[in-house]
Formats: structure tokens, sequence, C-alpha cells
């Protein structure tokens, strides 16, 4: 079943959701991404992107390119902003990573963040309601070392939330649908 990655315009079947990180290995081969590469592969204009490391929403680009971890800063909140807004959404990331233009006082990577969001949304029909997920969170948490005492318990919250919103923007988009058959 063809599925869309969470956050970006390109699709892959998802039963390969599980290897997302390989997936994303590939991208990075010749080295990181310019923001050219960044803007296709999210549907965003570059403008925005730039716009967003202006307000301070992640690390400025090094020598004009983005590395794994500002892309998937990039795809959490893209997939984020269409529920919530986007101030609500920089604020959800910084309850777990602090400043979000410096990286030093990260709970977790937004890579990794990415990575365990995208795994637990592949499988997002195993899980039900969302006040069912409590398990399955702590469970993809279980590898997780704290930086901090505290922090997995926030990282848990905050994937909570994301999943809870991207289930919403689903939903929402599946009444779309429905409305645009109706009207042909």
């Amino acid at each position: 079943m063809e599925w869309i990655i969470p956050g970006t315009v390109r699709s892959i079947q998802k039963s390969d959701a599980t290897h997302i990180e390989e997936i994303f290995q590939s991208m990075f081969l010749t080295g990181d991404l310019a923001l050219r590469q960044v803007a296709e592969l999210t549907g965003l204009e570059p403008y925005a992107i730039q716009n967003w490391v202006k307000r301070g929403f992640l690390t400025p680009p090094q020598k004009k390119r983005y590395n794994v971890n500002q892309l998937c800063r990039i795809l959490n909140i893209n997939m984020l902003k269409s529920v919530m807004p986007l101030e609500t959404v920089c604020s959800l990331l910084s309850y777990i990573n602090g400043h979000l233009d410096d990286t030093s006082d990260d709970m977790i990577r937004d890579v990794d963040l990415y990575f365990i969001f995208v795994r637990l949304v592949s499988g997002v029909g195993k899980v039900g309601r969302p006040e069912n997920m409590d398990p399955w969170l702590t469970e993809a948490l279980a590898d997780y070392r704290e930086p901090v005492p505290g922090a997995k318990e926030r990282v848990k919250k905050v994937l909570h939330i994301m999943l809870t919103a991207w289930a919403a923007a689903q939903l929402r988009q599946y009444a779309e649908n429905m409305v645009n058959e109706l009207n042909q």
C-alpha cells in the first residue's frame, strides 16, 4: 500500500516505514541537502523554510546545506502545522528541545524523534484510540536514554500529541475527500 512519508510529498510502501532510517540515509549519501532539495521533498516553498530559520525554529544551514537533523525538524513542523498554529508546534517542540535554534539543550535529536514517530504512525491501526497509546509509546521509547531525569516522560507526551495531531490530520483529509466525492 502506497503511503506518504509524514511531512513530505514522497510516497513509499507502508511496509517500508520500518526502514525509514535507511531511506533517509540514501538521501544523504552525497552529503547534506540544498534548500531546493528540501523544498522538493517537503512541498514547502523555499522562502517558508528560510523564514523558519530566520524565526529560530531550527538551526541555520551550514554552507547553505541542511543536515538530516535539520530536515527532520522541518518535517516535524511541516506535518503538524496543518492541525496546529505554527507557534503551538514550536512550543510543543520546545517542551522537549528548549531553544529550537540551539541543539545543545535537546532532550532528543529531531532525527530520532521523527524516526520513532514514523515507525509509530506506520502501525497506528494497531493502537486504536488515543487513550490506548501509553503502552505503545513506552515500548517505542524502550531504548531511549534520558539526558536529564524526566526527559523520557516529556518525549512520550510530545509523541502522544504528535500522534493525535497526525491522526486528526488524516481524518480531516479523509472527510475532505468524502466531500469532494459528493461534489463530483
